[in-house]
């Protein structure tokens, strides 16, 4: 279907593109922008007139909870959450039950994916049997069944053997490891350490938990060469080692979570289990970093890490409680707000969950489609905001599955109106 999106303000982080026009799409691409095509006839013309629009967001943390967690979250809950948030891309972590460390089980949701005709899925594939950081997966065989990288997941490897073969395994064949940085002795805690963890009587985790864990991987990879991504960083002392690993030219990237980019370890509260998040929420120094960060380009990317949980897993005592937050459909809202906070252009910011993590997909898995921008000639993955719209974030305003998040009772800017994957609206707001 040819159609026409009509006097939005396009915004384009991956050519700096701010300005009034229009969006002509053809065949499930985008065809033009300003000047109509040649012989360009519209089936369907979308008036955004007052509206932003912007490439399809690209999420590097979204877990769907199936298979494995199906009283949890449903595939189709999930995939309508995210397109809800103007999400068109988006990767699935290993840690489902099974865990995907077989082809078979890859290949059975990413039929289950095209069957629902939404969003992008693109899974990383388990680098160890199980995620028990023991035995190498076939990493070959995950690749050619849609596995774009390989990670742990958030669990610690224990043994620094197996993720030096990991490592040299996947630098064989040009894979990426998407690793989380965690000592898994100094893992074990459920708050930050520090004088608020310990006048709440929590069991702490040092940020030291972080930084040697980065250290472990960075000296590794200055021996096999290996391109890492490293996932939800959370210290300032973890930021700088990715910086200067950076200066170093080692071949990694890194990203942060939504929660980490506005919270701080007081929001917890009186034991608030909504805060109950791994990693941990740390300092105000730790947040801080975090922005500067991404302002200097230090961090590459923002995501939800979108983790549903039930009410029997979160309401308990803090400790107790399963650490997790919903988090895809409020992407676009909290960078929205980070970057007002800021004053920061919004092109630019929308470059964190558009271009940022466009170009970590890409470095792995070179064969994907363009996806994070307005460019003639990529696939129509696009999302239309009303920025000047305000929400509150509440079980009746969420399409998740799973309504646990810090941001509940938050009013916050910027509302996702209309979303479309390859030239097809796949969800409008009533």
């Amino acid at each position: 279907m040819k159609i026409v999106i009509k006097g939005g303000r396009l915004l384009d982080p991956a050519s700096g593109t701010d300005q009034a026009g229009n969006l002509y799409i053809a065949a499930g691409r985008i065809v033009g922008t300003g000047r109509e095509p040649d012989g360009f006839e519209s089936a369907r013309t979308i008036d955004a007139t007052g509206k932003l629009v912007i490439p399809g967001l690209i999420d590097l943390a979204v877990r769907l909870r199936e298979p494995g967690f199906e009283h949890r979250a449903t595939l189709e809950s999930e995939m309508q959450a995210a397109l809800a948030g103007g999400v068109t891309s988006l990767v699935l972590p290993p840690d489902t039950e099974p865990a995907l460390d077989e082809p078979g089980l890859v290949e059975m949701l990413k039929h289950r994916a095209r069957q629902l005709h939404q969003a992008n899925l693109y899974p990383l594939g388990a680098m160890t049997n199980r995620l028990e950081g023991k035995i190498i997966t076939e990493m070959a065989e995950l690749t050619e069944a849609g596995c774009i990288a390989f990670s742990q997941a958030s669990l610690p490897l224990i043994d620094t053997g197996v993720l030096l073969r990991s490592m040299q395994y996947a630098k064989t064949y040009g894979y990426t490891l998407w690793l989380t940085p965690l000592d898994a002795s100094l893992s074990k805690g459920v708050a930050a350490s520090g004088p608020f963890a310990s006048r709440l009587g929590l069991v702490g985790v040092p940020e030291q938990a972080e930084t040697i864990a980065l250290h472990t991987l960075f000296e590794l990879q200055k021996v096999t060469g290996t391109r890492l991504h490293i996932c939800r960083l959370s210290s300032a002392a973890g930021i700088a080692l990715v910086r200067q690993a950076k200066a170093q030219g080692l071949p990694v990237t890194c990203d942060v979570s939504l929660n980490h980019l506005h919270l701080t370890d007081l929001d917890i509260g009186f034991f608030d289990s909504n805060y109950r998040l791994d990693p941990p929420l740390r300092g105000q120094r730790d947040r801080d970093a975090i922005r500067a960060g991404l302002a200097d380009g230090t961090i590459d990317a923002v995501c939800s890490d979108h983790t549903p949980v039930d009410d029997d897993g979160k309401l308990m005592p803090f400790a107790e409680a399963e650490a997790g937050a919903t988090g895809v459909e409020l992407l676009f809202s909290l960078v929205v707000k980070w970057a007002q906070e800021e004053k920061l252009p919004l092109v630019q910011a929308l470059g964190l969950i558009t271009t940022g993590p466009a170009a970590i997909l890409k470095a792995g898995a070179p064969s994907l489609p363009g996806c994070g921008t307005l460019s003639v000639g990529a696939p129509a993955d696009i999302a239309i905001a009303d920025a000047d719209a305000a929400w509150t974030v509440g079980r009746d305003t969420l399409l998740s599955q799973s309504a646990h998040t810090p941001f509940v009772g938050y009013e916050l800017p910027g509302k996702i109106i209309m979303t479309l994957v390859s030239g097809r609206s796949v969800w409008e707001s009533v």
